[in-house]
């Protein structure tokens, strides 16, 4: 069972500050540690407060624990984190059991649905991998023709290598005393935190520098030049008798979205994915949201259109993607090993968790994005014909 942290306002004003100086151009080495120091401080303190109110409140009886759908180790888990508690930390390049590994990526996509509709990959061991094209996989031709260079063009190899997303874990030496169970399931929660808020931030804003190729980007077919996406128009959502308007708007959104950088066409229906950040989530669900004769309010978009949040997005933008046409894999054990310079926190120990991850939009018309212009008053909320 994922840990259920309370993100305090500490915690959100340091993954926002980290946020903002890794989109930033001119940002400094000093800015970035210093960014990233004060992140995982928060986010450290928060998880170890959750843990040991829990160990305060749960009964820690395996079988209750396991009627609940509480945390339960393998035997293969319970030995490694057994080791850990008598080692008093972990061992540099130990990687942690592949079951810990599942479960990460089981909560990584449960509770982050920007990750869920990319189609998040978890290719284990795997670096290298086979991607197809199901529109050119297959070839007509004669009975006894050759066909084997018609499709391998619809194949390509990807690889994932080149990328490294390191996490930060600071473990308390207390921790160690609360056994194997809480152990495991502190380094999970703080994984699933820090790899989301990392993985979330190159899939939506990476520059492709050492970083995926985010949602806001473009690239150069010709020379592999990585430029901010141009605005595809304005949304206003606003009001009118039918909802033609708001129709209007995002059936040119979908139908836009229904052909390929080439110009060729692809199925869209049901697998468009609208990504705009919380305060924009708001107007926008006040736009599709009506009341029904019996006095319920539901919440519907034209087109069966999926509406995540997600913080990475700016104000005012909305990004609109089609499941399927961005690649997003994470690869590779969860490789930890001891910080080999003295931790300005006392009675701690500081790992890095280091896995190969990567993304990348299939063609420049994977993703679009669009200004939203959202405004509300008497004058823009009266019905018009």
């Amino acid at each position: 069972m994922t840990i259920k942290f309370n993100k305090s306002e500490t915690f959100q004003n340091a993954k926002q500050a980290l946020t903002a100086v890794l989109s930033k151009e001119d940002v400094t080495e000093k800015e970035t540690t210093e960014a990233y120091e004060n992140y995982f401080n928060a986010l450290q303190t928060e998880v170890a407060t959750a843990i040991t109110k829990e160990v305060n409140n749960e009964m820690l009886d395996r079988s209750i624990l396991q009627q609940r759908g509480q945390n339960v180790l393998t035997s293969e888990e319970t030995k490694f984190f057994n080791e850990v508690v008598v080692s008093g930390g972990f061992s540099d390049d130990s990687i942690l059991p592949v079951t810990t590994q599942e479960r990460v990526f089981e909560d990584l996509v449960k509770e982050h649905p920007l990750l869920d509709a990319l189609g998040l990959q978890d290719l284990g061991a795997v670096t290298r991998y086979i991607d197809a094209d199901p529109t050119k996989a297959y070839a007509w031709g004669p009975l006894f023709g050759p066909i084997a260079g018609q499709v391998a063009a619809a194949f390509s190899e990807q690889t994932i290598t080149q990328l490294k997303l390191t996490a930060f874990a600071v473990i308390p030496n207390d921790m160690l005393e609360l056994g194997p169970v809480w152990i495991e399931r502190y380094v999970r929660a703080l994984l699933v935190e820090s790899y989301s808020t990392g993985l979330e931030f190159g899939f939506v804003n990476g520059s492709g520098v050492n970083q995926p190729v985010g949602l806001l980007k473009d690239v150069n077919s010709d020379t592999g030049a990585i430029t901010n996406k141009v605005s595809s128009g304005t949304l206003t959502f606003a009001p009118s008798e039918y909802g033609e308007i708001v129709q209007g708007e995002l059936y040119n959104v979908v139908s836009a979205l229904s052909t390929n950088e080439k110009g060729e066409g692809r199925k869209v229906a049901g697998k468009v994915v609208m990504v705009v950040n919380p305060v924009d989530a708001i107007g926008v669900q006040f736009r599709n949201t009506i009341q029904t004769a019996n006095g319920q309010w539901v919440t519907a978009m034209p087109f069966n259109i999926q509406v995540i949040e997600s913080e990475e997005v700016p104000a005012g933008k909305a990004i609109f993607f089609v499941k399927g046409e961005y690649l997003a894999v994470i690869a590779g054990g969860y490789k930890l090993k001891k910080f080999d310079q003295t931790l300005a926190i006392e009675d701690a120990t500081l790992y890095t968790i280091k896995q190969f991850a990567n993304g990348k939009p299939k063609d420049n018309k994977a993703a679009l994005v669009y200004d939203l212009d959202i405004k509300f008053g008497f004058a823009a909320d009266a019905p018009t014909g």
